[in-house]
């Protein structure tokens, strides 16, 4: 779908990362910029893990399919090649902080002079501009705790709790694909590119938007409640005869208690007066969550998932990435990929969120190769943008390049 557009990704970690990832599972070229010893995500598993593991599944899902360029950016030789690769994209993907890409003439307003079509897409922490631009971002601080969703989202009286790896990063890529394909419509009638500003704050007050626009309207919102406090207990987590949870969810309209009534074979619940209407259910949370905790406890995952399905009440089982990676209807849905090692080997990953299929039943959005290795295409690119073997070897010697 992207074929015939060149990306350059001068980013580390993730969210970046991630966005240049999809455009390259949907047929751009992505060449991935890296420092000479780079990208630190490389040493995750290194540096924190206590079982000696090979290989870094989390680099490679984000990677796959680029072409890798390492180059020493502080270096004048380093600076000019990767402006004049920028130059030749399309887009340009960066979470560089703006101070670094300013000294290196990679800055938006310099770039924009240069070649008024190019698509400069900027990943930050807090964003571009404010007291705070600066600030140095990762997900769990920008995404996750200034933002309010890690408050919000421990129950009330909880301790907070860390995201899981990446979570907010990968929100942030999507957002940042959003904007990128946006440009590149855009560019189509004007003929010009534009600054896409993405960071990890604002995306993660729109993962709460819902919640966001009730605390400005009203001045407040609820907490996220325990299970027997909820405010629609139909709206709620149940552990099943086989020891798996299940939650539960009710539609805003029509019958709601019914179904499920009638799903746990206590029809007469649904006439009972706590229960008959949401303002009822929520003063006798306690009492119906107790019923329905008895009764979910009398059959395993799969009697109820029958008897749910049924009555056409909403459900899912809570299960483990361990469930989640054998699970058949994911597998369905184009969720795992497998990404190849470079050796001849492959091994399973995750696809992007959107399946593009054919009318030949294959998909245009697919695994194009490995994730390189640092620097393994250097020399290839740099020759593609007219440097020969002197310039080369004169780059080599300065140390702009391995």
């Amino acid at each position: 779908m992207l074929e015939g557009i060149r990306v350059v990704e001068l980013a580390t970690y993730i969210a970046a990362p991630a966005a240049a990832g999809i455009m390259a599972d949907w047929g751009a070229e992505v060449i991935k910029v890296e420092p000479l010893q780079g990208d630190a995500i490389r040493g995750m598993f290194k540096n924190v893990s206590a079982a000696n593991v090979e290989g870094n599944p989390i680099f490679d899902m984000d990677n796959r399919g680029k072409r890798g360029l390492a180059v020493d950016l502080r270096n004048p030789q380093g600076a000019e090649a990767l402006k004049k690769l920028v130059l030749s994209a399309d887009v340009f993907i960066t979470n560089v902080r703006p101070g670094g890409l300013a000294r290196a003439g990679l800055d938006w307003a310099t770039l924009h002079a240069e070649k008024p079509e190019l698509i400069y897409a900027s990943v930050t922490g807090y964003g571009l501009t404010g007291e705070e631009k600066d600030r140095p971002g990762f997900d769990m601080a920008a995404f996750w705790a200034r933002s309010g969703v890690a408050n919000l989202t421990a129950p009330k009286g909880s301790e907070p709790f860390p995201l899981r790896v990446g979570q907010g990063d990968h929100t942030t890529g999507l957002a940042t694909l959003n904007g990128i394909l946006g440009a590149l419509f855009e560019r189509t009638r004007t003929g010009k590119g534009r600054l896409i500003e993405a960071s990890l704050l604002r995306t993660g007050i729109y993962s709460i938007a819902s919640d966001m626009a009730i605390q400005l309207r009203y001045g407040r919102i609820a907490s996220t409640k325990g299970r027997t406090e909820a405010v629609n207990a139909l709206n709620n987590f149940f552990q099943c005869a086989c020891g798996t949870w299940l939650c539960l969810l009710t539609r805003h309209s029509g019958d709601i208690f019914g179904p499920i009534a009638r799903a746990i074979g206590r029809p007469e619940l649904a006439e009972d007066e706590r229960f008959l209407t949401a303002k009822s259910r929520r003063a006798n949370a306690e009492v119906l969550v107790t019923i329905l905790d008895e009764e979910f406890s009398k059959h395993d995952i799969a009697e109820w998932g029958r008897r749910l399905d049924e009555q056409d009440v909403v459900w899912a089982p809570v299960q483990t990435l361990a469930q989640v990676a054998e699970d058949k209807q994911a597998e369905a849905a184009g969720v795992f990929v497998e990404i190849p090692d470079g050796e001849g080997g492959s091994g399973k990953s995750v696809g992007g969120p959107v399946r593009l299929p054919n009318e030949d039943g294959t998909t245009a959005d697919k695994v194009r190769g490995p994730a390189p290795a640092i620097g393994q295409h250097t020399e290839e690119i740099l020759r593609e943008l007219g440097y020969d073997d002197a310039s080369i070897a004169s780059m080599r010697d300065a140390g702009a390049i391995n």
